[in-house]
């Protein structure tokens, strides 16, 4: 951990320096969203714009306007429309998310299933997601529809393998690489080749914004699942063992099974099999993390595909936006926000 501590300024810096690079063009991203939400349905408007005012760190947007800036983009708006389809995508996940997680808070606020109910949740991600592929018509590229398109069936399959092991405690440690390389990681691999497509880059440059972006979203949700059990550090809001009582099994359990005594696994079994996990069962399995300092090996895992993701921008020249794209790749393992 004390790594992790240590990396925490420089990676922080990391994600306010592309902010502060593409500043201009995300706030033009936020009005695109918003003109592009706008519904003659007073409940679509009212739960859009509640959404909205959640916030978010835009991250996905940000890999987008980075990439392409990375890539010498400069001619037009293209990058701000896809940039913003991106992230309309992400904003249609969070809302099946809830539903399915029956989710209660999100960014320090109830959720819309929760104000609302579950079957308009849903229904408005869909119109989240139609909106979105009217932006990728609307661009006209067919590489661009292509990989926008193939990602969203991704993430809807990401989410059924993910139910589809709920509670399965020996879960293999690369069918949950699977789940979150569908889940979340194809994002990211989509938003910063996005930027390469519509900059008009070779194969090279393209395969490496992906393999970039996907290296990126490993490191991401590694770092997110471990949070969920990592009682000494409490992080924008998120809640210790959220994932835990949704019977959710992520890397640290699947690295503490790996580990763990006989009678240790049989209790693990009969914790994730019950309908309703207890804040004693909690208690338990955080006493066997830190007994086998699973944190560290998660940590560990994620440093292996920062390492990858770092590596794959050799391709491109040294310049600023390569450097804080380089520093980003630690940033999900020290962030604090």
């Amino acid at each position: 951990m004390g790594t992790v501590i240590q990396l925490k300024n420089q990676i922080n810096n990391s994600y306010f320096q592309l902010k502060d690079t593409v500043e201009d063009k995300l706030l033009l991203v936020e009005e695109k969203i918003k003109s592009k939400l706008m519904s003659e349905v007073e409940l679509v408007q009212k739960m859009t714009d509640y959404h909205l005012d959640t916030g978010g760190k835009r991250l996905r947007a940000l890999l987008t306007l980075g990439s392409a800036k990375l890539c010498g983009y400069s001619k037009g708006t293209r990058d701000i429309n896809l940039a913003a389809c991106v992230e309309l995508i992400h904003s249609a996940t969070l809302m099946h998310d809830d539903v399915i997680d029956n989710g209660s808070v999100r960014r320090g606020k109830r959720t819309l299933n929760k104000i609302w109910d579950n079957h308009s949740s849903v229904l408005v991600g869909d119109y989240l997601l139609s909106r979105c592929f009217e932006m990728m018509v609307e661009d006209g590229n067919l590489e661009v529809l292509k990989l926008l398109s193939s990602t969203s069936s991704k993430i809807a399959q990401g989410e059924v393998l993910q139910l589809q092991h709920k509670g399965e405690v020996d879960m293999l440690e690369e069918t949950y690489l699977k789940i979150i390389s569908a889940k979340t990681a194809e994002l990211f691999a989509a938003a910063t080749k996005v930027g390469a497509i519509l900059s008009d880059m070779k194969t090279k440059e393209k395969e490496a914004l992906e393999f970039y972006g996907r290296n990126l979203g490993l490191t991401f949700q590694i770092a997110d699942d471990t949070l969920d059990y990592n009682s000494e550090i409490k992080l924008f809001g998120k809640k210790i063992g959220q994932d835990f009582y949704e019977g959710k099994i992520t890397l640290p359990i699947i690295l503490l099974f790996q580990k763990a005594k006989e009678e240790e696994k049989e209790k693990l079994q009969k914790i994730f099999s019950k309908s309703i996990r207890e804040e004693n069962d909690l208690d338990y399995s955080l006493s066997l993390i830190k007994k086998y300092d699973i944190i560290a090996a998660c940590y560990q895992k994620a440093q292996h595909y920062i390492n990858l993701a770092s590596n794959s921008l050799s391709v491109f020249n040294d310049c600023k936006e390569k450097d804080i794209l380089e520093n980003l790749t630690s940033f999900s393992l020290t962030r604090n926000f």
